[in-house]
């Protein structure tokens, strides 16, 4: 009686331990992923207990900006895509293990780093350069040369558009028709240099498919 009672205590150990091992392995195969994720909770955080002028100065100094990209680029670059406001944990905790973390798994951290780094950069330099040229044309202020630019979203569409080419068809059409519709609808909404930093983020992610094993 004895025996079977620990039989069927280790049964349900082994059912119950099974899916908490496989998350497990499925945030170590995704190091860069989740350690990304990790930092932005921190900054997060650490943001959220300052004041709000404290808040905006350090936002300021790590946005992406015209200015900030004059000033300081390599510095900007790197450090912009550890900050971030406005929109809960949940969802990028959501976005990050259904995009870059099957990413990474299937490109390896290297070739995933390169994409999203390809995406966060090529985005940000063509947004700002039409902010530049909408500046000269008299169709912009002078202020959005120093209007706040960070976050991870650029990162986010190219993860998202790379994957395209690990769906096997016949889905692979449909996914790369929604997440191509997601933001070119909304570049027609906003008609910004966000969204027009995020259509090119897309395209960036398409580009890559050279890096896919």
């Amino acid at each position: 009686m004895r025996l079977a009672k620990c039989a069927r205590f280790a049964t349900v150990n082994s059912v119950l331990s099974r899916p908490l091992t496989d998350v497990w392995h499925y945030v170590r195969d995704a190091p860069g992923t989740y350690i990304w994720l990790l930092a932005l909770l921190v900054t997060t955080q650490w943001l959220a207990r300052l004041s709000t002028d404290r808040r905006a100065k350090i936002l300021a100094a790590n946005s992406t900006n015209l200015v900030r990209l004059r000033q300081a680029p390599l510095k900007v670059l790197v450090t912009s895509i550890f900050y971030t406001t406005g929109t809960s944990w949940l969802f990028y905790l959501v976005t990050y293990t259904a995009f870059h973390a099957p990413t990474e798994h299937w490109l390896g951290t290297w070739r995933w780093l390169a994409v999203v780094a390809m995406a966060h950069i090529g985005a940000t330099l063509v947004s700002q350069a039409y902010v530049a040229w909408e500046v000269r044309r008299g169709r912009l202020p002078e202020t959005e040369r120093e209007t706040m630019d960070y976050g991870v979203s650029y990162a986010q569409a190219g993860a998202a558009a790379i994957l395209t080419w690990r769906i096997p068809l016949p889905w692979r059409i449909p996914y790369l028709v929604a997440v191509a519709a997601f933001y070119i609808y909304g570049l027609a909404r906003q008609r910004d240099f966000t969204a027009l930093g995020h259509v090119c983020a897309v395209g960036i992610g398409l580009a890559c498919s050279w890096l896919a094993p």
